[in-house]
This record gives C-alpha cells, structure tokens and sequence, in this order.
C-alpha cells in the first residue's frame, strides 16, 4: 500500500530521485520484446524445417502475435492507467517469460500459432506500461527526451542482441532455445523492478469498459485479418463477411469512446495535429519496413547460405544506427525541427529500401550493410521524435493510453506489412517454375524447397533450388519497391503533419 501511495507524495515537476535506475529496469521490458521479434525471423527456417507448416500458417506465425497486441494494446494501456503501470508490467513480464517456454517447446504449426497468440496477449502489457512510467518520472521534458531517446536505442539493441544471441543458439542447440533467453531477461526485471519501480495510476480513473475492450479487439484482428486474406487471395466473399463486421466493430468503439464519459481512449487526443500526425507516420514507416524486416534473416541463411550466427551480425548495422540516432534525436529535434527530423530520417529509409531492390543473390555484403545502416539511423531519428511527440502531447494521468495509441500503429504497421508486403514475396515466390518431379511442398516456401531438395536426386535438386532462390529473391525486391514508396509517400505526409510541431524545452 506504501508503495501504491508513494508517487502522489512526489509534486508535479519534482525530480524523482533513483528516476534513471527505474529506467534501467523498463528498458530490460523493451529488450525483451525486441529480442523475441527478431529471434523469430532468424528461427523461421528452421521451425519450418521442423515443424512443415505451410506458406500460410508460415505467416500466421509471424503475424499473429502482431494481430493479438494490436488489437490489445489501447485496453492494456488503459487498464495500466486504472490498476497501476507497475503492476500490469511486472504481471505481462512474469506471462511473457512463462509464455516463452510454450514457444519453445511447440510441437506443431498450430501450436505455435497458438503460443505466438499468447504472447501478444501478455506482450500487449509491457510496451504502454514502460513508455507511461517514462512519462511519470521524467516530468523535465529534456531528461525525457533523454530517456525516450535511451528507451529506442534499447529496442534498437535487442535488434542486434536477438540475432547474434540467437544465431550462437542455433547453431549450438534446437530452435527453441531462442525463445528461452527471454527467461532470465524477465527474471532480473521482476526482481529488481519490484523494488525499484514507483507505482503510478489515473487518480480518477473511471471503469475498465469490457464492451470497448471486446469491440477494440474483435475490429482489429478481424480488419487485419481481412486485409491478409484480401493480399493473400484476392478480395473474395469469405475477406468481405470478416472485414465488414470488423470495421462495424471499430466504428462502434470509436461511438462508444466519444460517449462514455470516461472511455477506454479519449478520441479528442487525435485532434491534435502533432499527434495524428506521429502517430500516422509510425504505422506507415512500420508497415513499409515490414517486408524487409521479416524476410532478410531468409534471404540472408536461405540465398546466401549464411550461416545464423553470420546472419545475426550481418544484421548489425542496423541496430548500430538505430541506437546512435535514438540517443541524438532529441538534440536533433530542437536544433533543426521535429518534422526536418522525421521527414529526413523517413525520406532515408525510404531510400535505402530503394536501393535494396537491386539485391541479388550474389549480392556483396557493403551493398547490404550500407543499406541496413541508413535504414537504422533512418528509423532511430524518426520513431525517437515521434514517440517524444505522442509523450509529450498528452496529460499525465492518459500517459498509458497515449502510449497504446503509439504501440498500436507500430503493431498494426507490423501486422499490415507483413500481410501485404509478405503477401508479395510469398505470391511471387509460388509461381516459380522448378523442374520436373518438383515437390508441390516446394512452392509453399524457401524453407520448404530446401527441405524437399534433400530428398531430391542432385541432379534435379539444384535447378529446382536455384528457380526457388531466384523468384524469391524477385519477390523482396517488389516488396522493398512497395516498401520505398510507402516510406516516401510518409516523409511528405510528415512534412505538412508535422509543420510547427516542437519538443518541449521546460518543464
């Protein structure tokens, strides 16, 4: 109860004293959702050498976790304002932790599905819950900057920590282990954070709305879903039944916010131009990014015949930059100005995947790593400032709300952009022609053809694998095209969302 009642002794504006060692403890939350994310991508071929799923459920398990978080973030977010952002972070981290066994140790296609489901659900408590706490105790708008700045460069870090970490593991042990790391990272957060995190909350924080939480999470996963099968199959009658009632579900959320008198998301935070205007760019540049993130460890292990651990660093000068960026950003943003910053750092990227579309297999690694570079101080500049802007633009008391807001357009950009641009690698990569006796298997995945090319006489083996390589290889330079596109398209929109928009320099 002590611990419950402290922050209110602290005054509006006081720096909270052990503040930066409170933080150490949030960004271990951070790291331990990027380590898993990434870990993923470099597992995938393996789990599809296990396990055989198929094209299909090969996405699922790479998009469901998004689609679960997605649609769980605001009602997390906001329960986190109502319960105590302490309580609902040490509760997710101990669920994500023991969630990250059965993650481990799936046995099926449809179990890791399940598991990955599971997930989403307790990693939905930990991102509102860490950037609500930064916001709590950081009232000086510097030393939050500072702290977001530290706060991304973290999830940056995890980025190049999963797959050097995961790769040694994969080479040494079975795909499971991966998951398993994320065992002692929660370990220390819990018990250090028990005693090192002050509890805040809404002191007024009205009811936890169930029917806007089942209204938020039926819209989501079912719009998201809709989209993927739209991408996946064309817009047939089965997409239309599921994304109509889904958008009914989301519209009458957004009916439901607007006339409780304490909703679950006060919608009046989106007529503030600033933060649309954040927000639109995060979802956008993810989406765009998502084609790229979600493939390159396959390119990288299945084209170039790297090994993991070589394919985790090889990743590295992306996290490089996103750390350096996200540590300078703020300093960047009251230099310059928000929108130069955003609008720079989207408008590199987008370059950047620009010049991924020329990738081959043969491809020399300085081409790549050039490219990886820019694309993290790119994303490290704009998604830092950003977030500072959400942050800011937002009363203490909806700092978890606000935040959810931010995760959920990072979430849903994720989900979207797998199902789109994935969509695009994984329908050109079907239509490659193999030679004769190529297994059907073979089409559903690069995984899945080098699997059946063990089973397959040399002779056959190595034309049916050079075609695969060569249409996927075809389809990630679609998706990094589409991808170039979007993120131009988003540094202009950022351009004129974000005119005038500026950090706060007092508290």
């Amino acid at each position: 109860m002590t611990s419950t009642l402290q922050p209110a002794r602290v005054a509006e504006g006081e720096e909270r004293p052990g503040r930066w060692l409170a933080l150490c403890v949030l960004v271990l939350a951070v790291l331990l959702v990027a380590v898993d994310a990434t870990v993923l991508g470099l597992a995938t071929p393996f789990i599809s050498e296990d396990l055989h799923p198929s094209g299909t459920q090969l996405l699922w398990i790479g998009d469901v976790y998004s689609f679960v978080i997605a649609g769980l973030l605001v009602s997390m977010g906001s329960l986190g304002d109502r319960i105590g952002r302490k309580r609902i972070l040490l509760v997710g981290a101990t669920a994500f932790g023991a969630v990250s066994v059965l993650n481990a140790y799936a046995t099926t296609p449809g179990m890791m599905i399940l598991a990955r489901a599971l997930l989403g659900v307790a990693g939905a408590t930990l991102m509102p819950a860490t950037l609500a706490l930064i916001r709590n105790l950081f009232p000086d708008p510097r030393e939050r900057s500072l702290a977001v700045g530290i706060w991304g460069a973290t999830a940056s870090a995890g980025t190049a920590v999963g797959p050097i970490t995961g790769g040694f593991l994969l080479e040494h042990f079975w795909w499971g282990s991966v998951f398993l790391i994320n065992l002692p990272v929660m370990a220390v957060l819990v018990l250090v954070g028990v005693r090192t995190l002050p509890e805040s909350r809404n002191p007024h924080p009205g009811p936890w709305d169930l029917v806007s939480v089942l209204l938020s999470l039926v819209g989501m996963i079912a719009v998201v879903y809709a989209v993927k099968e739209a991408a996946t199959h064309g817009p047939a009658w089965p997409v239309l039944a599921t994304a109509l009632p889904g958008a009914a579900a989301l519209y009458g959320f957004v009916r439901r916010q607007l006339t409780l008198p304490v909703p679950l998301l006060d919608m009046r935070l989106f007529r503030h131009r600033g933060f649309s205007g954040a927000v639109l760019a995060d979802l956008l540049t993810v989406l765009g990014m998502s084609g790229l993130v979600f493939f390159l460890s396959q390119y990288l292990q299945l084209v170039q015949g790297r090994r993991p651990f070589e394919a985790g660093l090889a990743e590295l000068p992306a996290a490089v930059g996103a750390v350096a960026a996200g540590l300078a950003a703020g300093r960047a943003a009251r230099r310059f100005s928000v929108r130069a910053v955003v609008s720079g750092g989207l408008a590199a990227v987008g370059l950047a995947l620009a010049a991924l579309t020329s990738l081959g297999a043969s491809t020399g690694y300085p081409v790549l790593g050039a490219a990886l570079l820019v694309v993290g101080v790119g994303a490290g500049f704009s998604f830092t400032v950003t977030a500072d802007v959400i942050l800011s633009g937002v009363p203490k008391d909806q700092a978890g709300a606000a935040s959810a807001v931010s995760e959920t357009a990072y979430e849903l950009g994720a989900a979207l952009g797998i199902a789109l641009l994935g969509s695009i690698v994984t329908g050109v990569y079907r239509g490659f022609t193999g030679p004769a006796g190529t297994p059907s298997e073979a089409h559903e995945s690069l995984g899945a053809a080098v699997e059946a090319s063990r089973s397959m006489p040399p002779r056959a083996a190595g034309p049916m694998l050079d075609a695969a390589r060569d249409s996927f290889v075809q389809g990630l330079h679609l998706a990094s095209g589409a991808g170039a596109a979007v993120l131009l398209a988003t540094a202009l929109a950022a351009w004129f969302l974000l005119k005038g928009q500026k950090l706060d320099s007092t508290g």
